[in-house]
């Protein structure tokens, strides 16, 4: 059992992923959080001002309104890579056979709250997105609120089973291809990442 303690820096603009509609967040998005202690805190968390129309993406805050990602983002992030990762040949993660039980059962980020640091003003990113459905080709505006590149964000990662550390390395790695928040797919949130500390621990200690 050890502790990763990491460091990502963004090397691309990440967007928010909270819906800036509290009714929206409740019913829908803070639903698929399953780990979350409360929907509650969720919710509270995605006050803005109300310059930001309903229908925009952004930030969570914390209570003194910094932005921050949750917990089970990082994890979200964990078994996204791990997916596509053990689809390829000679990779930690396609040894991995049940992989969302193992990441959701034996890997744990430390910190409820991650601090996004930035020194930058924020930004709003806007794009179209296209859809075919019955009716035809629909096009529709996005809007997202923007962290510039060079943002911070410091947590632990508590890994319970010491076999599994490696691919959780190579998943931070994947970092620099696919990263965090939303349109990932367009290279929003890609990340570098380093290792602060990396250290051993006994399943006694992260009890107590």
């Amino acid at each position: 059992m050890r502790i990763l303690k990491c460091r990502l820096t963004t090397i691309e603009a990440m967007l928010g992923t909270a819906s800036n509609n509290k009714e929206l967040h409740s019913e829908f998005i803070a639903s698929h959080a399953p780990d979350a202690p409360s929907r509650e805190e969720e919710i509270a968390a995605v006050g803005v001002d109300e310059v930001i129309e309903k229908g925009t993406t952004v930030f969570s805050r914390d209570e003194d309104g910094r932005p921050i990602l949750w917990d089970y983002q990082i994890k979200g992030f964990f078994k996204d890579a791990c997916g596509v990762l053990r689809k390829v040949k000679g990779t930690k993660s396609s040894k991995i056979k049940a992989y969302k039980k193992e990441i959701d059962g034996l890997i744990f980020v430390q910190e409820r709250q991650i601090l996004v640091q930035t020194a930058e003003e924020f930004g709003s990113c806007q794009r179209s997105l296209r859809a075919n459905t019955p009716q035809g080709e629909r096009v529709s505006l996005a809007s997202s609120e923007e962290i510039a590149a060079g943002a911070v964000l410091e947590f632990s990662v508590l890994v319970m089973a010491d076999e599994l550390m490696p691919a959780v390395k190579e998943w931070l790695s994947y970092g620099k291809l696919r990263g965090l928040g939303q349109w990932r797919n367009s290279g929003k949130g890609r990340f570098c990442y380093e290792i602060l500390e990396e250290r051993a621990a006994e399943f006694a200690d992260i009890l107590d």
